[in-house]
């Protein structure tokens, strides 16, 4: 059975970021548990109706993304079948034309999960940056780099 949750575990995630990507926000929010808890590096949600209400208005039609994560680490409960943590490695691209903005970045996911009746569901995800490179789309050349502590805002 082990082989077989680590499977889902893993489809959950992309289906995650491929959500969030293609902003399928039914599907998105399926994902989680209602009472599910998210972190970004410091922006923090307390449930799945704020967080997705957020990714909606935030992530609208205008703003292009791309979230790869990779490299996961995934450890069923071994007290509890119905629970797990994985930590993945976040690769992810933002660009808002609108604003000339784009981010690209890395982080070091961290998610928390639990067994439901429709399957694996998140009930805790979050991030904490490796860092970020930001620039104008007019002046590429005028990027800049933060570290882990610093977390761009557009």
């Amino acid at each position: 059975m082990a082989t077989e949750d680590i499977a889902a575990l893993q489809r959950l995630k992309y289906r995650y970021l491929r959500t969030l990507d293609t902003k399928a926000w039914d599907e998105f929010a399926a994902c989680f548990v209602p009472d599910a808890t998210a972190d970004y590096n410091g922006l923090a949600f307390d449930d799945r109706d704020a967080l997705v209400a957020y990714m909606r208005k935030n992530m609208s039609e205008g703003v292009l993304t791309m979230h790869h994560a990779h490299h996961p680490e995934i450890d069923l409960d071994a007290s509890d079948p119905d629970r797990a943590r994985a930590t993945w490695y976040l690769h992810d691209k933002v660009i808002v034309n609108a604003f000339r903005f784009a981010l690209e970045g890395g982080a070091i996911y961290t998610d928390r999960y639990v067994r439901t009746a429709e399957g694996w569901r998140i009930q805790h995800t979050g991030y904490r940056r490796t860092f970020e490179l930001t620039w104008n789309l007019d002046d590429p050349g005028g990027a800049t780099v933060h570290g882990p502590e610093v977390r761009s805002r557009f």
